[in-house]
């Protein structure tokens, strides 16, 4: 008895080819989840700005076109080397995002992995179609408007699963399965395709040994996949840990943003995506900078856009005259944590009577909210070293929170560190002053972020830095604390910059450049 392949492999019946092309919508699904997970890791391992993004999206395209080209010596043999392909993608998709975090951890936030990953990806989705478009015509005898058809229903599950794995990424895979465990996943849906089409679609386009041989090399890359999810926990923590000086004691992707507590002879520290937000040895230097100058005209009602840890709120509550709080903070994750495992750090500030929780985007609620104005107004958001972020520190931002202070109100912006990023420090006052504020700049020293500055606002001219009289008792900061942190030495002197915009987001560049003697 012979096993070789027919000399004209047959035609595919109507049936097969429509669970084929559920095949191809699947693939499609995994090809683009692969994109997003790669997209998904630049935010988390390199701060995703608009260059990583922009290699990660065209880089994926332009290899589809290269793994199309790269297919065509195949097409001959298109069953065998379709299942190849699935096999292939299913394991190198399925342990990128394990790999590329472990990689992270030893490297460092390298771009050029990233974009590695993206090509090895890019090229194996790519080689799908042509060969599943010679499947579907195998053995089939037709004119050109045949062929038409077929390419039409190649394209419109091509599509569909394209939307199916853009809705499944981020409503269903990342927030349950998490990025190691999703990508995991997912790769078990690219062994699964191969699989029906190995037993069940191509069996007359494979010989048995073929058959056997891609059996056994999906068995093997399912039981790497699913190690992989049995230890993704593992690998995840142990490669974390990696980043962190201290013991990690709780870490959660939420929606938004990496969150990771860690905890050391009695100091805790918050990091956001990587960033340390606090460390709590030292945090009173910071908050009480940042609260008790807009503090000073005694306000009744205060505005707090981020500061989802609860600490500002804090200090605020501490002032007798304020009546009502309003805390906007985009990521409900960090509200839970401030509620649960720093609340003892923030005293509960959360959960008072005074103060009203709202879960939004600080620029949405801004321009859609009709929350009146208020005696003061505390901008406590990350720093802007992505363009999501650096929205909020633009002209047309600061403009909207404007419309939001009463007509004797202040306003104070967090804004980074005139040493180590000087240019982004004194790129927020302009900006600040481009949306029709005077502004006061000034400055202290925080151990665990170094020297770290403010910019204090109101409509008119520049405020001046002062403590209301009858200000709570501090740890920190006191009139000469204050008068002093408005001046900045010969080496960080005040540097003409033009503001930042929604259309030219010039900080994030900024940030990027980070130190500069």
């Amino acid at each position: 008895m012979t096993t070789a392949v027919p000399a004209a492999a047959p035609a595919l019946g109507r049936r097969s080819r429509v669970v084929l092309l559920a095949a191809v919508a699947a693939c499609a699904a995994c090809g683009l989840v692969y994109e997003l997970a790669l997209l998904t890791l630049s935010t988390s391992l390199t701060g995703g700005g608009i260059t990583e993004t922009s290699l990660i999206v065209a880089g994926f395209v332009a290899a589809l076109g290269v793994g199309a080209l790269a297919a065509k010596p195949l097409l001959h043999r298109a069953g065998p080397s379709f299942v190849a392909v699935e096999v292939v993608l299913g394991l190198v998709g399925g342990v990128s995002a394990a790999a590329l975090y472990v990689a992270f951890t030893f490297l460092g936030s390298s771009t050029w992995v990233l974009v590695l990953a993206t090509a090895a990806i890019g090229v194996l989705v790519g080689a799908e179609v042509p060969l599943l478009m010679t499947l579907l015509q195998t053995g089939r005898a037709g004119d050109a408007a045949d062929t038409g058809k077929v390419l039409a229903n190649l394209n419109a599950a091509d599509y569909a699963g394209a939307l199916i794995g853009g809705l499944a990424w981020p409503f269903l895979l990342l927030p349950w399965a998490g990025l190691i465990r999703g990508t995991a996943l997912t790769g078990m849906v690219n062994l699964v395709a191969a699989a029906v089409a190995a037993l069940f679609l191509l069996r007359g386009h494979l010989r048995p040994v073929i058959r056997a041989a891609a059996m056994l090399a999906l068995l093997l890359a399912a039981a790497l996949l699913g190690g992989l999810l049995v230890r993704a926990s593992d690998i995840e923590t142990t490669s974390r840990q990696r980043l962190y000086p201290d013991p990690v004691v709780y870490a959660q992707r939420s929606q938004y943003q990496e969150i990771v507590v860690t905890e050391r002879a009695g100091d805790v520290r918050l990091y956001l995506d990587g960033d340390l937000q606090f460390s709590s040895r030292d945090e009173h230097r910071y908050t009480e900078a940042l609260v008790y100058p807009v503090l000073a005209r005694d306000p009744e009602r205060v505005l707090i856009l981020g500061g989802g840890d609860g600490l500002a709120a804090r200090e605020v509550l501490r002032h007798g005259g304020v009546r009502e709080i309003v805390q906007v903070e985009l990521d409900p994750a960090v509200l839970d944590l401030a509620n649960t495992r720093l609340r003892g750090l923030n005293e509960g500030a959360l959960a008072d009577e005074r103060v009203t929780v709202v879960v939004d985007d600080a620029f949405r609620w801004l321009r859609e909210a009709a929350g009146g104005r208020f005696d003061a107004v505390i901008v406590d958001l990350p720093d802007p070293d992505t363009p999501t972020l650096g929205r909020l520190y633009s002209t047309e931002f600061y403009g909207l929170a404007t419309t939001a202070l009463a007509p004797r109100g202040l306003m104070v912006v967090q804004s980074g560190s005139p040493y180590s990023t000087p240019d982004a420090f004194w790129r927020t006052v302009a900006t600040v002053e481009s949306a029709g504020l005077g502004a006061t700049p000034y400055h202290v020293y925080v151990p665990s972020f170094g020297d770290w500055g403010y910019v204090l606002a109101q409509a008119g001219s520049p405020p001046q830095l002062a403590l209301a009289p009858d200000a709570a008792p501090r740890k920190f900061l006191d009139e000469q604390t204050l008068a002093t942190a408005a001046v900045f030495p010969l080496d960080r002197q005040r540097r003409a910059l033009e503001p930042s915009t929604l259309d030219r987001p010039r900080i994030v560049d900024d940030m990027r450049r980070g130190f500069e003697r």
